[in-house]
């Protein structure tokens, strides 16, 4: 557990900047129209940084685990040659002790029972010991030359396998890899007993009564031995092999990995074992094999298996087993399996160890969501769990839950590789899956290798999930895939067939227009949609993809990347389909990845953006309301003034293309045609050609360049980078302002690179001279620039679907340094404004219901959940841009608070998150700070170094929630969660659980009169008389390091530091000096007892005797 000190600002640093600040206050506003001031509740003391996390520190792979059966600690063996000890007695587990061998390579290690001394087996053949109580050495060593016979010329190899006789401690199993078995006397210190056998051993176990012992060997072979015939096996069996005719060997199969030997007292013992297949089976799955008596099963298993463990009743090794479970460690999975039923069935596991069965490529963390969301997101999840499994509760029930001190629910969602969304409670610090939704099955599946999808975006992983936008309130979801396709799910109780799927297929490409001929012959084929057209109408969306696969020229065109299947899709309840867009190819260009994607439920509309410009979606009446290139978003005002490059290129004056649109007029029917409906006009002169002519040369380059962003796009979105992928070649963003503003191709650059990175619906001041908010669309770009499109949405709900959403930009643009990460809205007192809602209801309601009285119920849409209160006259954009922040006062569009993020790195992600009643920014920084900030005069909470972007996994699934809470994929198997509320640090000790609760140790077996009298039974070894320093002396201090562990003694209640843990150490102190004096007292007072007794006898003998004479005794 690191614990990370926040680094306050210094008062004289604050007083600094905030004179600063206001000087620039002072500069930016003049005193009579200065912002007015708004307390701010959030100090420095609200934050604290903190996580726990579970893990050896060097990252070396853990190749064995041995418990201290209910004694609440654990050894751990590390591929290093490092030994571990932790301590399981505390709420956050610690390293007491650690040993590093400096001379041998550890391979296998053996605790047996109620025993402080650890067997370790190393690479050379020895085995040395280890006092797991002090960590350190024991002088007894057994050496591999002492233990084979000395006629043997080779070495035996490493050491496989360590076990004591389950009948006489004394007697020690050593399994060496080349097939020798050696059973030693600790004693005598000699061999009793030597095995040996043609094929390699892996693994070695024991029948109870210490009589036998079984062999799994790397041809696929068991073999049974007896402990008093060293010189053959008793038995030989093949699993797997095919028995051959005439008496031969069967065939040899793959080497059985792990063999366990467990005996019942009503029936025949199991013989458990992984591995051992025959070679001939090809594809098939890993099995583990259960048999019993004359019946052998074989379960197949969905992943490799690391390795298993058969649970039984008893801890002793001298007793009848009595298996009843067999857990099964898999690559990517745990499976219990119930041995007491017939069929072998699995127990079902509660725990979330499926989170990675497809790679996460995007995560979204939504912290105080509805209480209502969980009980619906369980109740059709719980839908979707296989039959079949045991009827009994999951075996394993050690430890208790700790309570959370949280009382709001938290919702992790995880977007996979394979197009699947999973949904996760993350409430307190537990985390469990609700529900799963496969994406793919809105698209045809590829049968064969010709079939594939006509993607060049990415080669493999064709619906992996690249954007999660989800509205909580409505639950809606909306989903941005790698191939450029967007989907639009409605969440529902009830199972509905879809027999058509809507869809619409969207053009979105700015692209050169081809030269035109002045005669008006043929027009050239459609190169790009008319990238200005917002076309209000509402358009049929098609059922199928377009047919037309290529132009006239033999270029791929109109063709999405993925084909939606035709067929009835039957949906269960969940989430369900309510639409799909495609971007698709134009002119033989690939459609560009998605960037950014937002969707608002109580407005019915979905927009996202890429590199080459914006769309907007209303997905009630399924239509495109909006399809902009980035540059004529600018309109006239484009600071590069950059030329547009759109077929109307020709028709319109530069830097026309929305000049009305910028003052609210209604679009241009020139605007709004059709793609194929482009008309030449004659243009004849010298200098038109002459451009044509730079223009076609242009193109050529911005293709190729073209190809290239999106083969990167492809490469980082297998890698989890950014949305933002073009992030490292911005560097024009910093002093982009300064620039030449030449119409040249360094312009053009700038064009093709200036993506869609953020959108935010919001209902606010979309102008300077705006009297009252009103429904709008906020969109920031890679080049810190950001947009103001209003929409003009129907009057009341029943015209909602009737009427179209009349969508024009406002002409308000702002500019910020770098890109354009977050925004956010807050009212006059610094409150967060959420986005407009709507609440859930259920879509599939029975079809006698009017769909007016529906209509009715729906709630009118300009109407948000902050102007539900009374709208104030100020309200505030916060804006986060990957080197800055601003705060913009509306509608004066002033910049009240300005505050430079970093300089020499860049924001990965920045949220604004409710924190302790009142609202911050939150920013993670590719070096590795984590940021906080007041708002809404950015002053500087918390700043602490944090970890470094070792990789774009971390970047790409960071982001941070309400109430001090974030997380990212720490590995591609892991969540890490972390707090930076100092209340929440506080808490953690109470949040989390109790790893160890001890138990009674059951009765040793009983040995029995007979056994007892002649000898029988399990014999006992005083390995601390044999082990001890007074007997075998210390260990060489070269062949291992003792290193003191981090945890200690001081972690027991809790790991807690300064006056915290001397107070725990001195009561952990006082505990253990109770109960050693204790037992001292015990003893004292059983001592005094027996010599009053002994005095009491004595005198009676003396009164006794007193009187007589010596002759009368």
């Amino acid at each position: 557990m690191r614990k990370f000190n926040i680094r306050k600002v210094l008062d004289g640093l604050t007083a600094g900047s905030s004179s600063a600040s206001q000087q620039q206050q002072q500069q930016q506003h003049p005193p009579g129209n200065r912002e007015p001031e708004i307390q701010e509740t959030l100090q420095s003391e609200h934050f604290q940084l903190c996580k726990c996390y579970c893990q050896h520190e060097n990252g070396a792979a853990v190749i064995q685990l041995q418990f201290l059966i209910n004694e609440g600690a654990l050894v751990s063996a590390l591929a290093d040659d490092t030994l571990h000890l932790w301590n399981l007695r505390q709420k956050r587990p610690a390293i007491l002790h650690s040993l590093k061998f400096c001379r041998e390579r550890v391979t296998f290690c053996h605790l047996p029972f109620q025993s402080k001394w650890l067997y370790v087996g190393t690479e050379r053949g020895n085995i040395h010991i280890v006092n797991v109580e002090s960590f350190t050495l024991s002088g007894y060593v057994i050496m591999w030359n002492k233990a084979i016979e000395l006629s043997s010329k080779s070495h035996p190899g490493p050491v496989v396998h360590i076990s004591d006789n389950p009948m006489d401690e004394g007697k020690l199993l050593i399994g060496f890899e080349s097939g020798t078995v050696v059973l030693w006397d600790l004693k005598s210190k000699k061999a009793d007993y030597r095995y040996t056998y043609d094929e390699a051993i892996h693994s070695v176990a024991w029948h109870h009564e210490g009589k036998q012992f079984i062999c799994s060997h790397s041809d696929g072979t068991l073999t049974i031995w007896n402990v008093r015939s060293p010189t053959k096996p008793v038995q030989t069996i093949t699993p797997h092999g095919k028995q051959l005719k005439d008496g031969k060997k069967p065939e040899p199969c793959k080497p059985i990995l792990k063999v366990e030997f467990k005996t019942t007292r009503s029936g025949e013992p199991f013989i458990i074992l992984s591995g051992g297949l025959s070679y001939d089976t090809v594809g098939r799955r890993p099995c583990l094999t259960v048999m019993h008596g004359k019946s052998t099963a074989v379960l197949e298993m969905d992943y490799s298996i690391v390795d298993f463990l058969t649970l039984c009743e008893t801890p002793y090794p001298n007793d009848f087993q009595e298996p009843y479970a067999v857990v099964v460690l898999l690559e990517k999975d745990l499976v219990l399996i119930d041995l007491a039923q017939n069929g072998y069935p699995i127990f079902e596991n509660p725990y979330p160890l499926s989170i990675h069965e497809s790679p996460v490529t995007c995560c979204e963390y939504f912290a105080d969501c509805p209480v209502d969301l969980i009980p619906a997101l369980y109740s059709v999840g719980a839908r979707q769990k296989r039959q079949g499994y045991s009827k009994k509760e999951w075996p394993i029930n050690g430890g208790n839950w700790g309570l959370g001190a949280q009382s709001y629910p938290e919702i992790i969602i995880t977007g996979h590789a394979d197009g699947s969304v999973k949904f996760w409670d993350a409430s307190a610090i537990t985390l469990q899956v609700l529900y799963k939704l496969k994406t793919s099955k809105v698209f045809e599946k590829s049968r064969n290798k010709d079939d594939r999808p006509n993607t060049d975006i990415v080669d493999e992983d064709p619906y992996a999930i690249q954007i999660i936008s989800w509205c909580p309130e409505s639950r809606m979801l909306c989903i941005a895939g790698v191939s450029a396709h967007v989907i639009i799910y409605r969440f529902s109780k009830q199972e509905v067939v879809t027999e058509v799927i809507p869809m619409l297929e969207v053009r979105l490409l700015y692209e050169i227009n081809d030269v035109e001929t002045p005669e008006g012959e043929q027009p050239p084929p459609p190169l790009s949609t008319p990238v200005g057209s917002s076309n209000p109408q509402p358009a049929p969306p098609q059922s199928h993809p377009s047919t037309s696969s290529s132009s006239s020229d033999g270029l791929r065109d109109n063709v999405p990347c993925l084909k939606v299947r035709s067929s009835p899709l039957k949906q269960s309840p969940g989430y369900q389909t309510e639409l799909v867009i495609q971007l698709v190819w134009v002119a033989g260009e690939p459609p560009q990845q998605i960037t950014s994607l937002e969707l608002n439920s109580s407005y019915g509309l979905v927009v996202f953006g890429n590199c080459n410009g914006i769309a907007l979606v209303d997905y009630l009446q399924k239509a495109v309301l909006l399809n902009l290139g980035t540059i004529e978003l600018y309109g006239s005002n484009d600071p590069y003034r950059r030329e547009p490059r759109s077929p109307r290129k020709s028709r319109q004056p530069s830097g026309a293309g929305l000049c009305d649109i910028t003052e609210g007029t209604v679009v241009t029917e020139d605007r709004c045609k059709s793609p194929t409906s482009g008309s030449s006009s004659p243009h004849n002169s010298d200098d038109e050609q002459t451009v044509n002519n730079f223009i076609e040369k242009v193109k050529t380059k911005s293709r190729k360049f073209s190809k290239m962003v999106a083969s990167d796009l492809a490469k980082m979105s297998r890698k989890l980078s950014l949305p933002t992928d073009l992030k490292p070649d911005l560097d024009v963003k910093d002093n982009s302002f300064s620039r030449s503003r030449s119409s040249s191709v360094t312009s053009i650059d700038k064009e093709s690179r200036e993506a869609i990175s953020a959108l935010h619906f919001c209902e606010t001041f979309t102008r300077k001279a705006d009297t009252s908010p009103s429904p709008c669309l906020w969109v920031g770009t890679t080049l810190g620039t950001v947009f103001v499109i209003t929409l003009n949405l129907p009057p009341g709900p029943e015209q909602r679907l009737l009427q179209p959403v009349i969508v024009s930009p406002s002409g308000t643009i702002l500019r910020l340094k770098g890109a354009i990460l977050r925004m956010a809205f807050l009212d006059a007192t610094g409150c967060l404004m959420p986005p407009a809602s709507e609440p859930w209801k259920e879509p599939n309601v029975p079809e006698e219901r009017d769909e007016k009285e529906q209509l009715k119920k729906r709630r009118p849409v300009s109407v948000s959940p902050s102007s539900s209160q009374e709208i104030s006259e100020t309200q505030y954009a916060v804006i986060c841009s990957e080197k800055q922040a601003k705060v913009i006062s509306l509608p004066t569009q002033n910049c009240a608070y300005k505050q430079n993020i970093t300089e020499t790195s860049f924001v990965l992600r920045g949220d604004i998150v409710a924190l302790s009643s009142s609202v911050c920014l939150a920013c993670f920084c590719a070096n590795g700070h984590i940021m906080t900030f007041s708002l809404p005069s950015l002053r500087p909470l918390l700043d602490v170094y944090y970890l470094p972007l070792t990789n774009m996994r971390i970047a790409r699934t960071f982001c941070f929630a309400n109430n001090g809470q974030a997380l990212y994929l720490v590995s591609p198997t892991e969540i890490q969660r972390l707090t930076y509320s100092q209340e929440t640090c506080e808490n953690l000790q109470e949040m989390l659980g109790e790893l160890f609760t001890p138990v009674e140790t059951p009765e040793a077996p009983n040995r029995g009169f007979f056994k007892g009298l002649f000898g029988g039974g399990a014999q006992s070894l005083d390995r601390e008389e044999l082990f001890g320093e007074s007997s075998s002396g210390r260990a060489s201090r070269s062949l291992a390091q003792h290193i003191p562990g981090p945890g200690g003694i001081e972690g027991v209640k809790g790991a807690a530091s300064g006056v915290v843990g001397e107070l725990a150490r001195a009561r952990l102190a006082l505990d253990e000096r109770g109960q050693k004096l204790g037992d001292l007292e015990e003893r004292t007072t059983a001592m005094l007892s027996s010599a009053d007794s002994f005095s009491k006898h004595a005198h009676e003998m003396m009164l006794k005797y007193k009187d007589k004479k010596w002759y009368q005794f």
